[in-house]
C-alpha cells in the first residue's frame, strides 16, 4: 500500500503527521512518500521518503496513491487514479470565512481548488459547530466525520510534559521565563495585493514589552505558512524565530500564554487550557471587509480582545487575574470547540481509512454526518 502525505505544500507537520506517525507506530505494511519543499526539507528526519512539492516526482507519487492525506488544498494538476482514497483532514475550527464563504478572492483562485475539493472522500470536522459550514464552505458532498484533529492529539498525551521540557530547551529557554506564543494570522491583502516587501504588520510594541516584562518574558513569533518566509528579527529583542519550528503542537506545549488575532490556533491551543489574549487591532476592517467571521468573536472569545499593544502588554503582566476572571468564558469555550479533544483522534481516523484491517484497529466510535 502506498501512503502519500501532503501538509501546507510541504511541511512535515500537523494532523498528517499525526497519522504518519501512529501507522508507524502500529507497524504497518506501507510505503510511505511525504511532499517536501527547499526550505522544509531539513525538517523532514532522515528516514522518511520525499519529493519535492510541484515535481514531476511528486504529480507521479499522488497518481500512484492508494491514500493520500491532506490538511490542505493540493493545489497541483493531477488525476487520482480509480480506487485511492483522499482524506482531508483540513488545518483547523473556522473562525475566518473560507472558500465559498469568503469576502473576497483572487480571481479564478476558487475555481482552481475546486478540482481538489472534487477529489476528496473523507474530510474530517474538529467538532460539531464546524461540520454544515465546512460542507457549504467547499460545496462537498460527501462523509464528514467528526473526529477531533489527529494533530491535537499529543496536548493530551502523557508525552506532553516531556515535549514541553525539550522543547524549551532547544529554543533555549530557561525554567524560570514565561513563554509568550504569538500567532498572528495573514492578511489576505497583504498577500495578494503586496505592494511593499512584507506581507504581515508586527502589531506588538517590542520596546514596550522588553520595558514592561522584562528579561522574565521571552515572545515567541510564529506566522502563518502564507507568510512565513518574510520575517525579520532584530537581534538582542525577546523575540525568538520560531516560523521554521517543524511542529506548532509542540510550541503549544512550551507557551505558557498565547496572543492571537483571528487564527485557528485559538481553538488548539484551548485544549492546554493555558490563558489566551487577542490583540484584534483592525477587528472592524478584517471582519466587514477583507475577510469575514462565522461567529462574533468579541462574544465567543475566552477573553476580552484588546485593541492596542499597551493594553496587551498590560494584560501579560497581569494574566492570572485576567484568567481567572474569565474562567466561565474559558469554559464554554472549550466546551463548544475542544469537545472531541480527548487525544483519541488519530485512532479514530485510522479506524475510518482501514476499518477491516486488523493490525490498524483503534477506538471504534466516531460520528459522521
Amino acid at each position: 500500500m502506498n501512503l502519500v502525505y501532503v501538509a501546507f505544500r510541504g511541511h512535515f507537520s500537523d494532523s498528517p503527521r499525526a497519522i504518519y506517525e501512529q501507522l508507524l507506530t502500529r507497524g504497518t505494511n506501507a510505503t510511505h512518500t511525504w511532499l517536501s519543499a527547499p526550505h522544509t526539507q531539513a525538517t523532514f528526519p532522515d528516514d522518511v521518503a520525499t519529493v519535492t512539492f510541484g515535481s514531476p516526482e511528486s504529480i507521479a507519487a499522488l497518481e500512484g496513491a492508494d491514500v493520500v492525506v491532506s490538511n490542505d488544498h493540493i493545489p497541483l494538476d493531477w488525476e487520482k487514479r480509480p480506487g485511492t482514497t483522499y482524506l482531508q483532514t483540513w488545518h483547523g475550527t473556522m473562525l475566518k470565512r473560507i472558500h465559498n464563504d469568503v469576502l473576497w478572492a483572487p480571481e479564478g483562485r476558487l475555481a482552481y481548488l475546486d478540482q481538489d475539493i472534487a477529489r476528496w472522500d473523507l474530510l474530517l470536522s474538529p467538532n460539531a459547530v464546524s461540520t454544515e459550514r465546512l460542507r457549504r464552505a467547499f460545496g462537498y458532498t460527501g462523509p464528514i466525520h467528526e473526529t477531533g484533529l489527529p494533530r491535537n492529539d499529543l496536548l493530551n498525551s502523557p508525552e506532553r510534559d516531556e515535549v514541553r521540557a525539550a522543547t524549551r530547551a532547544d529554543l533555549g529557554i530557561g525554567d524560570d521565563q514565561k513563554v509568550v506564543l504569538y500567532t498572528p494570522t495573514w492578511r489576505d491583502d497583504l498577500v495578494f495585493n503586496k505592494t511593499g516587501p512584507l506581507d504581515f504588520e508586527f502589531a506588538i510594541d517590542i520596546d514596550e514589552f522588553t520595558a514592561r516584562l522584562g528579561d522574565d518574558h521571552v515572545l515567541l513569533l510564529r506566522l502563518h505558512n502564507m507568510v512565513m518566509d518574510r520575517l525579520e528579527v532584530v537581534d538582542g529583542s525577546p523575540v525568538r524565530d520560531v516560523c521554521s519550528h517543524p511542529d506548532i503542537r509542540d510550541l503549544y506545549l512550551a507557551a505558557d500564554l498565547m496572543v492571537t488575532d483571528y487564527s485557528s490556533t485559538m481553538f488548539d491551543f484551548a485544549i492546554t487550557g493555558k490563558p489566551m489574549l487577542f490583540l484584534a487591532y483592525d477587528l472592524e476592517y478584517f471582519r466587514d471587509e477583507l475577510r469575514g467571521f462565522y461567529f462574533d468573536l468579541a462574544e465567543v472569545a475566552p477573553t476580552p480582545l484588546m485593541r492596542t499593544s499597551k493594553e496587551l502588554v498590560d494584560a501579560i503582566a497581569d494574566i492570572a487575574t485576567i484568567a481567572a476572571q474569565n474562567a466561565d468564558r474559558y469554559a464554554r469555550f472549550r466546551q463548544t470547540f475542544c469537545h472531541l479533544e480527548d487525544g483519541g483522534a488519530t485512532a479514530r481516523v485510522l479506524d475510518l481509512l482501514f476499518p477491516t484491517d486488523p493490525t490498524l484497529e483503534g477506538d471504534d466510535h466516531h460520528a459522521e454526518s
